[in-house]
C-alpha cells in the first residue's frame, strides 16, 4: 500500500503559515536600550547617542498607514511641545516593510509605508520629531520587540527601560481618560518610580517582510478577478451622476485611444483595491463606441480592473456626456469623486493626482471604521 503524502502537505502547509508570523518578545522593563542607526525623513541617519543628551528618551514605534496610529500624530506633537524644556526627547520609528502591507490595508490612509511617503508625511503633518525608517531590515522592531503601531517605549538617563505599551487609554483622543505615558514621563520627572510599568498597546500589528508572500498571493487573486463590460445610456448616466447614497462614488471617463486614460489606469485599479471594502465605489465609463466593447473589454482585462465597468451605449457621444454633467467641455479622461448627497469633492479634466484624490477619499470616509449598512 501506497503511504499518503497528505500528512506531508499538510506539514508543508502549517511551515509556510508560521513562516509568515514573526514571534517578537517585547524588551523587558530595566532592559538596556538596543542601538540603532536608521535613515530619517529629514535626510539625517540617526543612531541612540544622537538623543545621549536628553534625561528621558520616548521612542514610538509609529506607521503611515494604520488608523490608531494616524490617531496618536497631534498627541505626539504635542507631547514633544510639552517636554522639550524637561529634558524630553521623543522620535518615531515606522517598524513596517511595505512588501508585507497589502493595497486593502491602506483603506484609511492616503500613504503607504515607504520612505518616500513616510517624507510626504512628515512633511504634511509638521511632525516635530525624527521620524526614522526601520522598514527594510526590521532589525530595530525586532530588538525592542514592536508588536504595533503606535508602541511607546521610555527610557531614563541610563537607557534604561521605564515604561512601555500604550501613550494613553483610546485612539478617540475625546475619550481618553489614562494618559499612560504622560503619567509614566511625570513620575521620572518628579525622581519618583513608574507606579504602572506595563500596559497593552493596541494598535495594527506590525507588517513584516515574511508577510511579503501572502501579499504576492493577495495579488494574484485579485488580478484574477472577473472583468465585464455594461451598456450605461443617458438616463443611467443622469442617474449616475446624482451619487449612490450610502457610499462614495469615483467616476473616471476614459477611452482605449486616450493614451493618458490608459496610463492612469494603474491608480485607479490599486485606489480600488485600496477602499472597496469600505463606503466606496469604482465605476469607469469608457466613452467608445458600442461596437467597440470588444477593445475595451480587453483593454480592462489587461490592467486588471475589476470595479464596475460601463460603455456608452449610444453613438451621441455629447449626449451622453451632458446628461452626466452639462459643464463638462468634453476632454478626457474626466474623473469625478462624488459624495454620498450628490455633492462634488474632487474633479479633474486632466489626469488624477492620486495623492490628492485619496486624500479627498479619506477625509470623506472619515478615520473610523464604517457603520454597519442600515438593513
Amino acid at each position: 500500500m501506497k503511504r499518503s503524502i497528505l500528512p506531508i502537505l499538510c506539514a508543508i502547509a502549517v511551515l509556510r503559515l508560521c513562516a509568515a508570523d514573526v514571534n517578537v518578545t517585547t524588551l523587558a522593563i530595566g532592559a538596556t536600550a538596543p542601538d540603532f542607526s536608521l535613515p530619517g525623513t529629514d535626510g539625517k541617519t540617526y543612531t541612540l547617542k544622537d538623543f545621549a543628551s536628553a534625561k528621558f528618551f520616548v521612542l514610538i514605534f509609529n506607521s503611515n498607514h494604520c488608523p490608531t496610529a494616524q490617531a496618536y500624530e497631534e498627541r505626539m506633537k504635542k507631547l514633544v511641545s510639552d517636554y522639550k524644556d524637561k529634558g524630553v526627547t521623543l522620535i518615531a520609528i515606522n517598524p513596517n516593510n511595505n512588501e508585507g502591507l497589502r493595497a486593502d490595508e491602506l483603506g484609511y490612509t492616503d500613504l503607504d509605508d515607504s520612505m518616500e511617503a513616510m517624507k510626504i508625511r512628515a512633511k504634511h503633518k509638521e511632525f516635530n520629531f525624527a521620524y526614522l525608517d526601520d522598514g527594510p531590515t526590521q532589525v530595530v522592531a525586532k530588538a525592542y520587540g514592536c508588536k504595533v503601531t503606535p508602541h511607546a517605549f521610555l527610557f531614563d538617563a541610563e537607557r534604561k527601560l521605564r515604561y512601555v505599551g500604550r501613550i494613553d487609554d483610546n485612539e478617540r483622543e475625546e475619550l481618553a481618560k489614562t494618559f499612560d505615558l504622560r503619567v509614566a514621563l511625570d513620575e521620572l520627572i518628579a525622581g519618583k518610580e513608574v507606579t504602572v510599568k506595563e500596559t497593552r498597546a493596541f494598535g495594527c500589528s506590525t507588517k513584516w517582510l515574511e508577510k511579503a508572500e501572502g501579499v504576492k498571493k493577495w495579488k494574484e487573486k485579485v488580478a484574477a478577478e472577473p472583468v465585464s463590460v455594461e451598456l450605461i445610456d443617458e438616463a443611467g448616466l443622469a442617474a449616475l451622476r446624482k451619487g449612490a447614497g450610502d457610499k462614495l462614488r469615483l467616476v473616471n471617463f476614459w477611452s482605449t485611444t486616450c493614451g493618458p486614460c490608459v496610463a492612469e489606469m494603474p491608480e485607479l485599479v490599486e485606489i480600488n483595491l485600496t477602499f472597496r471594502n469600505r463606503a466606496f465605489e469604482l465605476i469607469t465609463v469608457s466613452t467608445n463606441f458600442p461596437d467597440e466593447k470588444a477593445d475595451v473589454e480587453m483593454l480592462l482585462k489587461k490592467k486588471h480592473m475589476s470595479a464596475k465597468n460601463l460603455l456608452f451605449a449610444g453613438t451621441d457621444k455629447y449626449k451622453h456626456m451632458a446628461a452626466f454633467d452639462k459643464d463638462w467641455d468634453a476632454t478626457i479622461p474626466f474623473t469625478m469623486l462624488i459624495g454620498k448627497k450628490g455633492e462634488v469633492l474632487y474633479k479633474t479634466n486632466d489626469s488624477i493626482d492620486a495623492l490628492e484624490l485619496k486624500r479627498a477619499i479619506v477625509a470623506a470616509l472619515g478615520r473610523h471604521i464604517d457603520p454597519p449598512k442600515q438593513k
